[in-house]
């Protein structure tokens, strides 16, 4: 029945949204590994206008250890260093004039088990969101019971949308317990 694809279709683009987001926000979480992802939070003050790092640099890693920032304008050197400063990251950024260079330290334990508690909490977040597009997609399974969808039908449908449902939570799980083995390693 085609009205019933389209609700899988909602529900299926609902959890899928969910799941890129936790990849996302998973990624923002250091390892302990030096990567430009990490700094894309950062707004640099560019004339006046908050802008990404990226679009007035060049990040690099030379290293496991070390995130290189090149800016396109010398002048912005010291704001691209306030701005990490100011965004928060435990990063302790240094200006050598030609360019700026970042120490990534390497996690202690304690800091690792914040990570995997930020972690799961994300992942508890994109669970939340999954759930949340089950229930919508099974309101309007019974929007359409009330209308004219058979009784069958409506139960098979909602069978669809739990199983449609494990499979993102899995996914969920499986990115979870990825990057908690990533952070936890050593």
């Amino acid at each position: 029945m085609e009205e019933l694809e389209m609700v899988y279709d909602l529900a299926r683009e609902g959890m899928q949204a969910s799941v890129e987001h936790l990849e996302r926000e998973l990624t923002k979480i250091r390892t302990g590994r030096a990567n430009p992802v990490m700094l894309d939070g950062v707004r640099v003050d560019y004339y006046g206008s908050p802008t990404p790092l990226n679009q007035v640099a060049n990040v690099n890693t030379p290293d496991a250890h070390t995130l290189m920032i090149q800016p396109w304008e010398k002048a912005m050197l010291q704001e691209i260093e306030r701005a990490i400063i100011n965004a928060n990251l435990g990063l302790n950024p240094q200006n050598n004039g030609e360019m700026v260079i970042i120490n990534v330290p390497p996690l202690t334990e304690e800091r690792r088990r914040d990570l995997v508690k930020q972690a799961k909490n994300e992942a508890e977040n994109a669970k939340v969101s999954i759930r949340s597009a089950r229930h919508e997609a099974l309101d309007e399974v019974k929007k359409l019971k009330d209308n004219h969808l058979s009784e069958d039908l409506a139960h098979d449908a909602e069978a669809e949308i739990q199983k449609i449902h494990d499979e993102f939570v899995n996914t969920v799980e499986k990115e979870l317990s990825a990057k908690e083995a990533d952070i936890m390693k050593v």
